[in-house]
């Protein structure tokens, strides 16, 4: 360090001899450090120190001074623009020129300009073709099943069967779960008098089994009034063909099972018209519902004090979710080996004796189709550009490993908040006695946000995703994909600002802007062509 000292061109030491010609020569800069304490001034060719200056040539040199000050300044303020100009980007850490793009859009809205080509037209209607009630071809009744959002689908698909057939829809029965062990009726979470009022020029709605048939007990035991074996997404043509006839025969029948038996693609486009009709203007939630749903939304806006955009992020991460998925998941080895036994004990067909299980979870991985973790959606977050204030809503169950698991995004977010943080006890006392009831909050909260995050598939995300672009695509609605994902994190070479790229380039197609529907595309994700309208 002393030898550096010593040799050091920029520091002036005493090495060199007072008066030594060569030495200044060989190092010309100590002329500078020599003269540093003399006025700037006094280096200017008209302010030296000869005292016979003029004054008019002072006068010169105030002004030539005043000139380069200004010039200087100007020069600053073009290179601090130039070097935070859109049009520079950097990667890797280095500054690169790209080429001139349009202006990223904002992170709570899409652009404008993507949202004003399509509308809503479900409310559409052509002329009522709905016969007498003595003239219907018979009854027919189902259980909606699984949770809240399957029985909507359920529901939209009844009214749509009964459609098809002439038939008269009994108000469905929301049937418990043995996950979700849930007794809500139809009745204690939908307005059942806005459902059949709204509907009465589509399909004739009753709310009970017609009193005179005597066997209610026995509608869903008798092989005799129950129709079964319909497949996955059946065509029009098969309830005609098939059902049709027994329900005349029968005058009153039961559809069993009824998830997903109705197409989408071998419909008539007025059949889906109706389902998208049935979803998003039938089907209300009850008013004090409603009435919750926007007070949690006004919390949110206003957490900081004054009015703010937030986010509402519908995490699956749930022991169900982790287990159903068959993936593997960072975590301790006796987390995983009681993982291992959960799956044995619920899924045993699947897991055989478990071998082939670590080489389909790699594939699952790979292919997208694992469940994010939130310290990955705390990353892809922060890479697409949201800052660490921003306001989160997380819709979700009990997060498998707990606070453990969720310590990663609370770090990168920690103005993060469910709804029994946001609400009293006493406040969401009233709608504990229905599991469905506070899946409906949520289900609202996440349809007002001024963005949804979704991690994993599932009814809840396509439903909330679909009706947001209904409303009209301006709501940004992010749908990772979660292939780059795996890739990018899977990979040790990749820098933070090439990730970055990879993220906001792959997502800019995926925040809920109009999309062309295609074969086997699902109808409650994307309702563009049936249910909306070129503007």
């Amino acid at each position: 360090m002393k030898r550096e000292e010593d040799a050091s061109p920029l520091i002036h030491g005493g090495n060199a001899a007072p008066g030594d010609d060569d030495e200044d020569h060989r190092h010309p800069r100590h002329h500078f450090f020599r003269d540093r304490d003399r006025p700037l001034w006094l280096h200017l060719p008209f302010f030296g120190e000869d005292p016979r200056v003029s004054l008019h040539s002072s006068r010169i040199s105030i002004i030539l001074l005043a000139v380069i000050a200004l010039a200087g300044l100007i020069s600053i303020f073009s290179i601090f623009n130039h070097l935070n100009s859109p049009y520079l980007c950097k990667k890797d850490g280095i500054v690169l020129h790209c080429p001139r793009v349009k202006e990223p859009p904002s992170l709570w809205e899409n652009p404008y300009s993507s949202t004003t080509s399509w509308k809503p037209c479900a409310e559409r209607r052509g002329i009522s073709d709905l016969p007498p009630e003595n003239e219907t071809n018979g009854y027919i009744f189902i259980h909606a099943e699984g949770g809240l959002n399957q029985q909507r689908i359920a529901i939209c698909n009844a009214v749509a069967v009964a459609k098809i057939m002439n038939a008269t829809l009994i108000l469905p029965v929301l049937k418990q779960d043995q996950i979700w062990k849930d007794q809500t009726k139809f009745e204690d979470i939908f307005d059942v008098d806005h459902f059949i009022d709204y509907l009465k020029d589509d399909v004739r709605i009753v709310r009970d089994i017609p009193e005179w048939f005597t066997d209610k007990t026995e509608l869903f035991s008798s092989i005799r009034r129950t129709v079964k074996n319909i497949p996955k997404y059946a065509p029009a043509d098969f309830y005609i063909d098939n059902v049709l006839p027994r329900i005349k025969e029968k005058k009153i029948m039961a559809l069993k099972p009824f998830v997903d038996r109705l197409g989408y693609d071998n419909v008539p486009p007025e059949i889906n018209r109706l389902r998208c009709r049935v979803n998003y203007h039938a089907l209300k939630f009850l008013p004090g519902i409603e009435q919750m749903a926007d007070l949690l939304v006004s919390r949110m806006r206003n957490r900081t004090g004054s009015p703010n955009p937030f986010m509402a992020l519908h995490l699956r991460f749930e022991k169900g979710m982790v287990g159903l998925s068959f993936c593997d998941f960072v975590g301790t080895r006796d987390e995983k080996a009681k993982m291992a036994e959960y799956r044995k004990k619920e899924w045993p067909r699947r897991y055989k004796n478990g071998s082939h299980l670590w080489q389909l979870a790699l594939q699952k991985r790979k292919e997208g189709r694992c469940p994010l973790e939130p310290g990955e959606v705390a990353v892809l977050l922060r890479a697409m550009g949201y800052p660490k204030e921003t306001q989160i809503y997380v819709a979700s169950g009990q997060v498998y490993g707990g606070q453990n698991r969720m310590a990663p995004l609370r770090n990168m977010f920690p103005n993060l908040v469910t709804k029994e943080e946001l609400a009293s006890k006493e406040e969401l006392d009233g709608f504990r006695k229905h599991v469905t009831s506070l899946a409906a909050l949520d289900f609202l909260v996440c349809l007002k946000s001024d963005v949804f995050v979704m991690t994993h598939g599932g009814n809840f995300a396509k439903l909330i995703i679909g009706a947001r672009r209904y409303m009209g695509h301006r709501q940004k609605s992010i749908k990772p994909d979660k292939g780059l994902m795996s890739k990018s994190f899977g990979d040790p070479y990749m820098g933070w600002a090439t990730f970055v790229e990879d993220v906001v380039v792959t997502h800019q197609t995926r925040t809920g802007l109009p999309e062309e529907t295609f074969p086997n595309y699902d109808l409650w994700e994307n309702p563009l062509t049936p249910c909306m309208c070129k503007a």
